[in-house]
């Protein structure tokens, strides 16, 4: 009977014994540093996909070429409405420069379908049908290499807000000085070609900064839209930022892409 009070100790001992290296490997999985996540596995929501713009607002500027020097709510300046005030398509197409109005500044104004989708891990493709352009918004980056300026620019891009499945998607908002919102892409893109504002000759310069705001939500019906809130930075030919918000509607698919090249009118 007496036995029992002097194997307890050494049944202790070979417990502790056993259980000891899970415990000192569970303490050193939680002391190593979180293997890192590429952003598109990281991506606090799902931008991929075929959108389709839907205008509800600034019909005569985006459905047709607005008549020259109809240039209404751009806060241009005297030097920009000069260079708006002499726009001339035929000049334009003889210079090849058809896609002036499609570039990075503008082209989401173009009414017409988006496919978006992942080039790599760390860069998101988005292609416009109408102007066939191509954008490149590359992560883990902070500047534009040296080279050429495009129509599209060079465009870094960071995640915001909470990751997909905490509040990715969640309502979208506002612009300037905001604070990160639930699921939100910010792109912020420079080195880019002059362009226009408009098909029908609003300039923005190659001292031109564009922020953008990639916001997806998700309605009651099901449907999913894609808000993308724009910011145009111009000290050449702006008085001050050119804000706007431009809308697309998820689609099923890519039946109805239907690719077409720039136009000058």
């Amino acid at each position: 009977m007496n036995s029992v009070p002097f194997r307890l100790p050494a049944l202790l001992a070979a417990a502790s014994y056993l259980t000891m290296p899970a415990i000192l490997s569970a303490q050193q999985g939680r002391g190593q540093p979180a293997a890192p996540v590429s952003p598109r596995a990281g991506a606090r929501v799902d931008l991929t996909g075929y959108w389709v713009s839907v205008v509800t607002e600034d019909w005569r500027f985006r459905m047709i070429t607005p008549p020259k020097g109809d240039y209404a709510s751009v806060p241009l300046n005297a030097e920009g409405r000069k260079v708006a005030d002499a726009w001339d398509p035929a000049k334009d197409e003889a210079a090849g420069l058809q896609c002036k109005s499609y570039g990075a500044a503008a082209v989401m104004r173009v009414p017409g379908r988006l496919h978006v989708t992942w080039q790599d891990d760390n860069t998101l493709k988005i292609e416009t049908d109408a102007g066939t352009q191509t954008r490149l918004f590359h992560f883990n980056t902070t500047q534009a290499p040296a080279g050429e300026a495009g129509w599209q620019g060079y465009s870094v891009a960071t995640w915001e807000g909470a990751p997909a499945g905490r509040g990715g998607q969640g309502p979208a908002g506002a612009g300037r000085g905001a604070q990160p919102r639930p699921g939100s892409l910010k792109v912020i893109t420079t080195h880019m070609r002059p362009g226009y504002l408009r098909k029908n000759g609003v300039p923005y310069s190659a001292n031109a900064t564009l922020t953008e705001y990639y916001d997806r939500t998700k309605e009651d019906n099901g449907d999913s839209w894609l808000i993308v809130t724009t910011i145009v930075d111009d000290p050449q030919y702006l008085q001050q930022p050119f804000i706007t918000s431009t809308h697309f509607k998820l689609e099923p698919d890519g039946s109805k892409w239907s690719p077409s090249p720039c136009t000058s009118r």
